[in-house]
């Protein structure tokens, strides 16, 4: 197994957020093979390496994934001091979860929840280009020259964005759904794809994580991936877990 870093390994094995695990490894609470660890950065084998915190071993959690329907106005950070719902507090899982990205608080739909640090990391990493679909209600009517520069990518802040992959659903003088395809992640991209081409959003959905989808999943509905999801997920991100 890769080596990780010490304080997701940690934080993984539910001692505490990452930050309180640093300050654990810098107070020189922490040992690695009977070796007392207080530098950073550390990494360890969580399947190979003996790892203590205050003289007691701990043990990895069993990893678990699961897809949540995520409903309007709830975050997908793991604290929130206006004390709004949080995805996690949704999916009762006794491991410490986590969202893997974040949609914001206006967006629904899709989110993977695990407590899988490696496999959320490549999930995210714009190297692994795992493709995420999304539905767009827009205010008015979506020209030609709209969708091909959202095909061809617009510029923002970081840069230009990849080409994505852009379908109209249904196009009126009002409103106009369309379906966005995009393997980047951007922090809030395809609001911000939007406001590029002079087409205000009105309403944004993730349909669809490679190809998870919500297709039995009412808003505020989650389950457990299976094996073979799971299995996907890692190959798809360049792991090879066999079969």
């Amino acid at each position: 197994m890769a080596k990780q870093r010490l304080q997701k390994v940690l934080a993984s094995a539910g001692i505490g957020s990452c930050r309180r695990c640093e300050e654990l490894i810098l107070e020189g609470a922490v040992q690695v093979n009977r070796q007392v660890v207080d530098r950073l950065p550390a990494f360890v084998d969580p399947e190979a390496d003996i790892i203590a915190v205050d003289g007691r071993q701990i043990r990895a959690e069993k990893k678990v994934y699961y897809l949540l329907n995520k409903p309007k106005g709830v975050i997908c950070t793991s604290c929130d001091p206006q004390g709004r719902t949080k995805a996690i507090d949704i999916v009762p899982a006794r491991e410490r979860i986590f969202c893997v990205g974040r949609l914001d608080a206006d967006t629904t739909g899709l989110v993977i929840l695990t407590n899988d640090c490696e496999l959320a990391n490549r999930l995210t990493h714009p190297r692994y280009k795992v493709p995420e679909a999304y539905i767009a209600q827009v205010k008015g009517r979506i020209a030609p020259e709209q969708v091909e520069k959202l095909k061809r990518g617009v510029w923002l802040a970081e840069g230009r964005t990849s080409r994505a992959s852009v379908k109209i659903l249904k196009r009126g003088r009002e409103q106009s759904w369309i379906e966005i395809t995009v393997q980047q992640g951007l922090n809030r991209q395809i609001r911000r794809m939007l406001a590029k081409v002079g087409l205000p959003l009105k309403a944004l959905k993730s349909i669809r994580i490679g190809n998870l989808t919500t297709r039995g999943l009412g808003p505020g509905k989650f389950r457990a991936l299976d094996k073979a999801e799971v299995i996907y997920l890692n190959r798809i991100t360049g792991k090879n877990l066999g079969s």
